[in-house]
């Protein structure tokens, strides 16, 4: 069983979400990366998503697309962020890594070689945000062939023969875009989010992780009341940026702020074991 199969089966039978954690690889350089990924897990991260910073991002906001031109001019490449992968995976055998990123720099890789270099380095999901599952056979086939779970996403723009589609080709899990929008944009309506989960579920028995909106405490906890994962992107990466100026405080500065979405989501838990009128999943 997976990596990202087995969390998400203990989580389920403890009745928690799980917290995925967003950040850019190599914001502001690497090092500071390779000693935040460990603090993540130490303040309740169950899976990290390891974003592949990208020169021409579509469905980043503008905190994100900064963190990825930090990134690129700090020398971050593909095979950094495989890199970075390989050495949290040494340190940490049990903690899911999806990577997050655009087709383009895993075509100039190649499907095949970066299949092989992710599978390993310890990667065990990717997604990648313009690749729609017709165009993805190449990639897709190299993915399932080095045993990485090709995650994809759907919104609230989907149809339910769009999403049936693409529920076929994916493993892991189902991203769900809560917004019409772009990365950190938006006002989060639960309720909307639930309706449209029911829609997802009914097309897939896959876990369904909810992200884009997503800024605190409050809206974590509500989110996961609904979802079976809570994906965090630009409120933290919006953390590494406060602290540019003493980049020795971000794992520090981060770590405290994935400890109080931690906590949000575990509330969540904690309510809906009171009983009726607590929403659940």
């Amino acid at each position: 069983m997976s990596r990202l199969a087995s969390r998400f089966r203990e989580l389920r039978e403890e009745g928690r979400a799980a917290l995925v954690p967003f950040v850019t690889a190599g914001d502001p350089d690497p090092a500071v990366t390779r000693r935040l990924l460990p603090r993540l897990v130490a303040a309740g991260a169950d899976v990290i998503e390891l974003g592949v910073p990208f020169s021409d991002p579509m469905a980043d906001g503008p905190v994100i697309q900064r963190a990825g031109e930090r990134a690129l001019a700090a020398g971050m490449t593909l095979a950094g962020v495989l890199d970075i992968a390989r050495e949290f995976r040494a340190g940490d055998p049990s903690t899911a890594v999806v990577l997050m990123g655009y087709l383009n720099p895993i075509l100039a890789m190649g499907p095949e070689r970066f299949a092989e270099r992710a599978a390993a380095a310890g990667v065990d999901g990717v997604i990648v945000v313009d690749m729609p599952p017709e165009e993805g056979e190449p990639l897709l086939a190299a993915l399932r062939g080095a045993g990485i779970d090709p995650v994809f996403l759907v919104s609230p723009t989907t149809s339910d023969e769009r999403m049936r589609r693409i529920a076929s080709e994916a493993t892991g899990f189902l991203y769900y875009v809560s917004l019409k929008g772009i990365t950190g944009a938006g006002h989060l309506d639960t309720g909307a989010v639930a309706a449209a989960l029911g829609r997802v579920r009914a097309v897939s028995g896959l876990p369904i992780g909810v992200g884009f909106g997503i800024a605190d405490g409050d809206s974590a906890r509500r989110i996961a009341a609904v979802a079976d994962a809570v994906v965090v992107g630009s409120a933290i990466v919006r953390r590494v940026e406060d602290a540019l100026d003493e980049p020795e405080r971000i794992p520090d500065h981060v770590a405290a702020f994935v400890g109080e979405l931690r906590s949000a989501v575990d509330a969540a838990a904690a309510g809906a074991r009171e009983g009726p009128g607590s929403m659940s999943r």
